[in-house]
């Protein structure tokens, strides 16, 4: 049977030199250009005029070479500046962040169309984000989409944008950002997305600790997605998967989950996201009493993450290293690499030195420094009481009244538990509002 017309692209073979222009113009190979759900076999067919890409690709192709879809599908001329930004792009993508700042700042002040302006605090915003300002990020994403229509162009900067606010404590801008993402999703009917914002939207219920929700999300997520052959959706199922399973306290279908989705992601080149995957599944392998196992698996992510990474993310994969150390009994170099630690959180936002103070008690505890994890932890529940109760309080207070129970403060260990209660109590509340 000859194949159908297609009604959303000019010419297949015009298509695929558009595309084989634009990606050479970005100076990126086929194997640089693919993303999951799109290898450079199937950009050589593209480019061949072989095959039609959908929409949705053409969207993605084009979001990664700086280039509209209608360009790449119709051959529409691009504006004035698209090239200042698609170098600015590419930049970014090679994580050549220095670079890419520069050319993003010089084509914001050169640009005036306005969605050209938003492709330039967009990057900007993910820059900022990269580096670990939560702060500075929202800002240029929030001016990003003010400019109507810049969602619509790029889906992921709501990602971006929620996951920054989650970063400064604001779970509950994060949770609006992203049910906006997914109302958006389900009107459009896009798998893709409505898989991606499900996932990001249970994330955030599970750190205000509405597990139920969360569930609720991720079933619906994994009913829509079972099936699709997309090794990106595939790879969201499969993470999401295993972050509620540890919230169930069931690490061995955790690791099962996590192993999946690493194994997918060793197949595309999201570098970033293949070293924290690295960085979940020791943490997990650690809670299951596999500590030399997870000491391999850091070794392997964590030259991935030291060229990828903010300075948070590398102290919270290092973190998991001096864990793993304390559970194999190397005391001296746990101990040296948590006190290392220690001092590097001083900048951090408040909610995240916070719990990575409770790990750091957690290192001493088990290295028998009752006094320095006693003092640990007190400082990870001042900073986190500064914030809305969460489930990191609650942990925080029963770790601490543990500890003190066990050096024979039980007046002292009562009254954390109490406080244990009713921040968990309060969190329930919220919740329920």
């Amino acid at each position: 049977m000859p194949r159908q017309k297609s009604t959303h692209v000019d010419d297949p073979a015009a298509v695929g030199r558009r595309l084989k222009a634009a990606r050479e113009r970005g100076r990126l190979s086929q194997r640089q250009l693919a993303f999951p759900g799109c290898s450079p076999a199937y950009i050589s067919r593209i480019e061949s005029g072989d095959r039609i890409p959908s929409l949705q690709l053409l969207r993605e192709l084009g979001r990664r070479l700086g280039v509209s879809e209608d360009f790449l599908a119709t051959g529409a001329e691009p504006h004035a500046g698209d090239a200042e930004l698609l170098e600015a792009e590419v930049a970014l993508r090679l994580d050549d962040l220095d670079e890419a700042q520069r050319l993003y700042e010089e084509a914001l002040a050169r640009v005036a169309d306005d969605q050209l302006r938003s492709r330039a605090l967009r990057g900007l915003g993910e820059l900022a984000y990269r580096r670990g300002d939560a702060r500075e990020a929202i800002d240029r994403l929030e001016e990003a989409i003010s400019v109507p229509g810049a969602l619509e162009q790029d889906p992921s900067v709501a990602e971006t944008l929620g996951r920054a606010y989650a970063t400064a404590g604001e779970l509950e801008s994060a949770i609006g950002v992203f049910e906006r993402g997914l109302k958006r999703a389900d009107e459009s009917g896009d798998t893709f997305e409505i898989v991606r914002f499900s996932v990001l939207l249970a994330y955030a219920c599970m750190d205000t600790g509405n597990l139920g929700r969360a569930e609720e999300l991720l079933g619906r997520a994994l009913a829509i997605g079972r099936d699709s052959t997309n090794p990106t959706i595939r790879m969201q199922l499969y993470w999401s998967q295993s972050k509620l399973h540890i919230e169930r306290n069931d690490p061995e279908t955790a690791a099962r989950y996590a192993r999946r989705a690493l194994e997918l992601l060793h197949l595309t080149e999201d570098t970033h996201r293949t070293a924290r995957a690295y960085q979940l599944l020791a943490h997990i392998e650690i809670d299951r009493g596999n500590a030399e196992q997870a000491l391999e698996l850091l070794e392997e992510g964590w030259p991935i993450l030291e060229r990828t990474g903010n300075p948070l993310e590398r102290a919270h994969f290092r973190i998991e290293e001096a864990r793993a150390l304390a559970k194999l009994g190397r005391a001296e170099e746990a101990g040296a690499l948590a006190m290392e630690l220690t001092g590097q959180l001083g900048e951090a936002l408040p909610e995240d030195a916070g719990r990575a103070y409770s790990l750091l008690g957690d290192i001493f505890a088990d290295l028998g420094d009752s006094a320095r994890a006693q003092e640990l932890y007190e400082l990870a529940a001042e900073l986190l009481e500064r914030h809305n109760a969460t489930r990191y309080v609650v942990e925080v207070y029963t770790k601490l009244a543990d500890l003190l129970e066990a050096q024979g403060q039980k007046e002292a260990a009562f009254e954390l538990m109490k406080k244990a209660l009713g921040a968990q109590r309060a969190l329930a509340d919220a919740v329920r509002s």
